[in-house]
């Protein structure tokens, strides 16, 4: 029962963090600092454990396909052939913004997760980045050049895919950095969210496959029932809370900036540094 929670706990935290700026990863890695998923209880071991975060992190990247499938569904019969052209051109952009994040990661895939995977950089990195998330708010433009994600050319898409590549280091976040990136290179709050939201399908479907293929050809594809009931409930929890932190932030960033999600970068940051200097937690 006790990890039954920790998954619904998990899948929480994944539903919300995965598309504010405030870092998923980093908080995984902070909550694992407390309340780690008892390995020793599942046949898979650690690797079900990356499975399970796997997983639900494919949960929160449905909800968008979901939310937007509208404007992501190419071949809609409702659409106009302009209509079609406008969404091909966007996924050729989603496609070309991955390139680089996808490249970095399989090339060093190893190396950050050995020597950045720790509580310590995730405290960091929420410090820093939430200070970036300030400066950039006092300086940005009030009048955005590119006001709808059509606009968006490609040279700005591969810029905003470089700066997605930042977050491979726990603690950063996706969306944190490819919004940072966006608002830099003239985007509108709205449209360096919603763009953040589409590149998130194939870089995590990608990284997420690459994970799946391996555990399944380590454990074989059989789980056993806690395995499985730990999976359904991360899964579901995941996708519905996503669905609704999704649609709560795009109706916010509408009428107000990045500033509350800064601060609150700052906060845990700081908060978790202290309380590691004091050693009152393990990083």
């Amino acid at each position: 029962m006790e990890e039954i929670l920790k998954s619904i706990l998990l899948g929480i935290i994944q539903g919300i963090t995965e598309w504010l700026p405030i870092s998923s990863t980093g908080h995984m890695i902070l909550f694992n600092s407390f309340f780690p998923l008892n390995e020793s209880y599942y046949s898979g071991g650690k690797e079900f454990v990356e499975l399970f975060l796997t997983v639900i992190q494919l949960a929160s990247m449905l909800s968008i396909v979901i939310l937007f499938f509208k404007k992501l569904n190419l071949f809609s019969k409702k659409k106009t052939a302009l209509e079609r052209k406008a969404c091909f051109s966007l996924w050729q952009k989603i496609v070309f913004g991955s390139i680089p994040a996808a490249f970095i990661g399989l090339t060093f895939k190893d190396f950050i997760h050995n020597y950045f995977y720790n509580g310590f950089v995730v405290a960091l990195m929420l410090v820093l980045y939430g200070v970036f998330f300030l400066l950039v708010e006092n300086n940005c433009s009030k009048s955005f050049n590119i006001t709808k994600i059509e606009k968006l050319n490609f040279k700005t898409v591969f810029f905003i895919g470089i700066f997605q590549t930042l977050a491979l280091i726990p603690g950063t976040s996706r969306s944190g950095a490819t919004i940072l990136g966006a608002l830099l290179l003239g985007c509108s709050r709205n449209v360096g969210a919603e763009f953040s939201f589409f590149l998130a399908i194939p870089t995590m479907a990608g990284a997420s496959l690459l994970e799946v293929l391996s555990y399944f050809k380590h454990n074989g594809t059989f789980f056993s029932p806690i395995e499985l009931v730990v999976l359904i409930f991360g899964f579901t929890v995941s996708f519905i809370v996503s669905m609704i932190s999704v649609s709560i932030f795009m109706k916010f960033i509408r009428k107000h900036s990045f500033k509350p999600f800064a601060y609150y970068r700052i906060l845990v940051g700081i908060l978790f540094i202290v309380l590691f200097s004091m050693n009152k937690v393990n990083f």
